[in-house]
């Protein structure tokens, strides 16, 4: 077993670990569990990159018998010193809040106290850097009490939560990247991310589907990019562009209405080496109230915007309170229909396709996830989006997946992608026939293989037509087809011909006749048996 394995083995049993702590305390896959799992998680990776940089600094301490004795003798004026030579993405924590140090404690009275206020206290300690903020300004910092899910023996199960953590250290897995992380983190959520989980199964987009939006978004060297999800979940999109184009190359600025979403989203980006952006993580209702704006109180643009938007959602409350001159601007081609008989079946995900277009740059590029009927529907605020991705020759291309490629809903779905620099030509794939379906709990999933995946993003990256898998077409040939996208009207209908020599033209010509005048000749003989029949029927 590699050493990239053999750490990626022992992560997930320590995850396994923790969730068979809170199981036996009767926090088994609850919405507590999962803040009790991510944030203990959390603070053994801090602890452990901390410990890992002071040995990194000060080869004195790495050389010591007891490193932590080494660390506890340095003065506070050193210890302040060392703070201020470790990276941006590095916790500051205090010797006594290290892992090793409450491990020793363990037995002290009111333990659980002593672990809660030890993670508020780094928490607090590092606020400025880790924590996320509301649309209102408040700050959501790294940590709060974990003890108080426990309504018995508190000390008890803080105990074994400190005893899971010191039989394995992270200290030489910090070189990994992303690939590692990602797997790390899809593990961490899995047990809140299927249909017993709710709404946490609305956190994860497919990694093929992420894989496509960022390779066919970034071409070629980038660099100062800032990249946006107005919807950003636990920022799968997001982590995938920013490792397309770079951690250290782009800033990452997001919003999304969840919580939740957002603490994930922060320790997405803490595994990620993208600490530095979390400042701009921002729990609030983008399309209500978008935080991110200019000096000049506009909407911020971006030059990479990707979005998994909520298809459906009940947002007919808030329709009223968008009537302001910048929202008429904002969203171009209206509001959704609210339904009059269910509201929560209200589409709301043309309202995020118009905010992407509203807030690209002059140089900006999208990629928004939709469902498939949106590429073709022939009126209302879908046609009138169409129309003017067109007319502002902003569209690049669109790839139309295939079914059931998210596990959770039987939606089709195509990705949209847009280009302000795009006057040229546009590339529609059609990559429904693709895919291996198996079996996911009790849905049916599409799996895409890697070479799948990469005929669909060379072939919107070299915008190539392919016999019945794509087709490269102008603005003015969109138009014509009434603004459709769907790849599936452009491909030629194909009529093969075979060619035949008089002779054997003659002698098929021979057999029709023939065919035909025995047809004939047996249709004219049942026409007599049936009239002489019916000259024999009688009234009785």
């Amino acid at each position: 077993m590699n050493t990239t394995s053999q750490f990626e083995t022992q992560t997930k049993s320590l995850i396994d670990d923790l969730k068979s702590v809170c199981a036996n305390y009767g926090l088994g896959n609850d919405g507590n569990e999962f803040k009790i799992i991510t944030q203990v998680f959390l603070y053994k990776f801090l602890n452990d990159k901390f410990v890992h940089e002071v040995k990194q600094i000060d080869a004195s301490i790495a050389a010591a018998d007891d490193w932590e004795k080494a660390f506890r003798a340095l003065s506070t004026d050193d210890r302040e010193m060392l703070s201020m030579q470790m990276s941006e993405s590095t916790a500051t924590i205090h010797p006594d809040q290290l892992i090793s140090s409450l491990f020793d404690r363990q037995n002290e009275p009111k333990f659980a106290d002593i672990l809660d206020n030890t993670l508020i206290d780094i928490a607090k300690n590092n606020s400025d850097i880790f924590s996320v903020i509301t649309e209102g300004g408040e700050k959501i910092v790294l940590f709060e009490n974990i003890s108080k899910y426990v309504t018995d023996k508190r000390d008890d199960f803080c105990k074994a939560i400190i005893n899971k953590l010191v039989n394995f250290s992270f200290e030489n897995i910090f070189h990994e990247k992303f690939d590692f992380y990602a797997t790390i983190f899809e593990y961490l959520i899995s047990d809140y991310n299927s249909n017993s989980g709710g709404k946490y199964a609305e956190y994860f987009t497919p990694h093929a589907v992420a894989k496509i939006m960022a390779r066919c978004l970034v071409q070629g060297e980038v660099s100062n990019a800032t990249i946006y999800d107005p919807s950003a979940g636990s920022g799968t999109l997001l982590m995938n562009l920013a490792h397309e184009i770079g951690e250290d190359k782009c800033t990452v600025y997001s919003q999304d209405i969840s919580q939740k979403s957002s603490n994930l989203l922060r320790l997405n980006l803490i595994l990620n080496d993208l600490v530095h952006s979390i400042p701009n993580i921002v729990k609030g209702n983008t399309i209500l109230d978008p935080y991110h704006k200019d000096k000049n109180g506009r909407l911020q643009e971006f030059d990479y915007i990707v979005s998994n938007p909520p298809f459906k959602l009940d947002f007919s409350d808030y329709v009223a309170d968008l009537d302001s001159k910048e929202n008429h601007e904002r969203f171009f081609a209206g509001m959704p229909n609210v339904p009059k008989a269910k509201k929560e079946g209200m589409a709301i995900y043309p309202l995020f396709v118009q905010h992407i277009m509203y807030s690209l740059s002059t140089k900006g590029k999208a990629a928004i996830v939709v469902p498939t009927g949106f590429i073709t529907a022939q009126s209302g605020i879908e046609r009138k989006i169409r129309e003017q991705m067109v007319e502002r020759k902003m569209l690049a291309g669109v790839v139309s997946m295939p079914s059931n490629i998210f596990a959770t809903t039987g939606t089709n779905v195509s990705i949209l992608f847009l280009d302000k620099l795009n006057q040229g030509d546009v590339i529609l794939i059609d990559a429904s026939n693709l895919g291996t379906t198996v079996k996911e709990g009790k849905n049916q999933k599409t799996i895409l293989s890697a070479t799948e995946e990469d005929k669909i993003i060379n072939t919107f990256n070299s915008k190539t037509a392919v016999d019945d898998f794509s087709v490269v077409v102008s603005y003015d040939e969109i138009k014509a087809k009434n603004y459709s996208l769907s790849a599936g009207q452009y491909f030629e209908v194909k009529i093969e011909y075979t060619d035949i020599t008089a002779a054997e033209f003659e002698s098929k010509m021979q057999s029709f006749t023939t065919n035909l005048e025995a047809l004939f000749s047996e249709s004219k003989t049942l026409e007599n048996e049936i009239q002489s029949n019916l000259k024999g029927l009688k009234y009785v």
